[in-house]
């Protein structure tokens, strides 16, 4: 019944040679390079967070950076164990974008991205930024399932992978993470001296 429906959803969102030629080189600009803004706004929080709130900020950045840790141990535990062909090696649908046929579920972008959204969301002061990355990432996987190398069951089982990932992140922060981040701190603030000095990064 699920893989029905999986195979049903691809089906509709999936591209054909008659989609148009504007759609298809968006999709994949979007499936590409729209991942790249995600750690690069962790990379600008860390660098040059606002003064007043850099040290929640940083800690926004290790809560996530955990939860990634955690994302992706388990989306490659169920690819090795469990993994799941992706449409193009199945020979099912069409494909657009160019990819190793590697196991598809979960999809590591879609884990990825989901996992710094949610993060955004429990733990960043303002929900907008949240629901903005939240937004991005759902663009992101329907782009991928559109070019036809993920599922759309692959896409979910990033997001619950996320989901999780952020829970037993908060759970090992309550544990330790304020001194994990003192640490993480005084590491950064010995190899970016010079940086710091110059005032180029927030100390």
């Amino acid at each position: 019944m699920l893989e029905q429906l999986n195979l049903a959803v691809f089906s509709i969102i999936n591209a054909t040679p008659a989609s148009s030629p504007l759609e298809i080189n968006l999709a994949i600009i979007i499936a590409k390079y729209l991942v790249y803004l995600f750690p690069l706004s962790l990379l600008i929080y860390w660098l040059w967070g606002n003064e007043k709130h850099l040290q929640q900020q940083r800690t926004l950045v290790c809560k996530t950076a955990i939860s990634l840790v955690i994302a992706l141990s388990i989306s490659w535990l169920i690819g090795v164990i469990a993994p799941h062909d992706r449409p193009f090696a199945a020979q099912i649908g069409y494909n657009f974008l160019d990819h190793d046929a590697t196991p598809s579920f979960p999809s590591n972008h879609g884990t990825f991205v989901f996992t710094i959204a949610l993060a955004y969301l429990f733990w960043h002061s303002n929900k907008k930024i949240g629901g903005i990355l939240l937004g991005l990432s759902i663009a992101i996987a329907w782009s991928r399932i559109y070019l036809g190398v993920h599922w759309p069951i692959d896409m979910v089982g990033g997001f619950i992978v996320g989901l999780l990932s952020c829970g037993l992140s908060q759970i090992l922060w309550s544990k330790g993470g304020e001194k994990l981040q003192s640490w993480i701190q005084q590491l950064y603030q010995f190899c970016f001296a010079y940086p710091i000095r110059k005032g180029w990064t927030k100390a």
